[in-house]
């Protein structure tokens, strides 16, 4: 690759880094919501410019990963019930809509990586590993997405479930798990049939489960980003 282009990549790269690396920590609970996100200690930590850490948050904020305030800079969005309420309102019409089209369709391959994430999420639960069933959870969910073709539902839930990682650390209590393994073993069951309504139900009734849960605020400690985003940075 020519040198010039080696050089307008690696900008591109370094705020990549940033990007995934809090959209990660948002999803997994390492931050929560009202963490402030500052400029200054981002770029310090990533060992990049604030130039490329105001990139990512920009690309953040137009996900609805975090809220740029004017003259107060950038913060994990806190949501309230009423808008938790429009972001299962969306996955519902999404995903419902996606384990419709896949019902019998699957193939081999796709099941058996299904499969495995849910199998991972049962180990990590059992393990008490909570952050990583949490990853894990958001990834099947995801997959699933994938697995029926059509990225604009994968963007849309790439939007959408960082949202409901928000509102499980507000609203439901200290280590339960974000969704429970059980329903997705259902949801597995119900896609290997041919029914596509059966399918639909089931996801409602996994989301519905979910969202009754959130029934109790939960403090949260605000750590610090340089020890949230320890394992992204890269040797000086």
């Amino acid at each position: 690759m020519p040198r010039r282009l080696l050089a307008a990549a690696a900008p591109a790269q370094g705020a990549d880094r940033v990007h995934d690396a809090i959209y990660d920590a948002v999803v997994d609970h390492r931050l929560p919501p009202g963490a402030r996100l500052r400029e200054e200690e981002l770029a310090e930590t990533f060992a990049v410019s604030r130039t490329l850490v105001r990139q990512a948050l920009h690309r953040l904020a137009q996900d609805g990963v975090v809220q740029l305030r004017p003259n107060r800079g950038a913060q994990v969005p806190a949501p309230t019930r009423e808008e938790g309420a429009h972001v299962f309102d969306a996955r519902r019409v999404v995903e419902c809509e996606v384990v419709r089209r896949l019902a019998g369709r699957l193939e081999v391959a796709q099941l058996a990586a299904l499969r495995r994430l849910v199998d991972a999420e049962e180990r990590a639960t059992a393990a008490g590993d909570h952050r990583e069933a949490i990853r894990l959870s958001g990834a099947f969910h995801l997959e699933l997405a994938r697995c029926s073709g059509n990225p604009l539902f994968v963007r849309m839930l790439e939007e959408l479930l960082p949202s409901t990682s928000l509102l499980i650390a507000l609203y439901k209590a200290p280590g339960a798990p974000m969704c429970v393994a059980h329903g997705h073993r259902a949801l597995l069951a119900r896609l290997a049939g041919e029914s596509a309504a059966s399918a639909a139900t089931e996801m409602r009734r996994h989301l519905n489960e979910i969202e009754r849960s959130l029934d109790a605020p939960a403090a949260r400690a605000t750590p610090a980003l340089r020890d949230v985003f320890a394992p992204y940075r890269e040797p000086r």
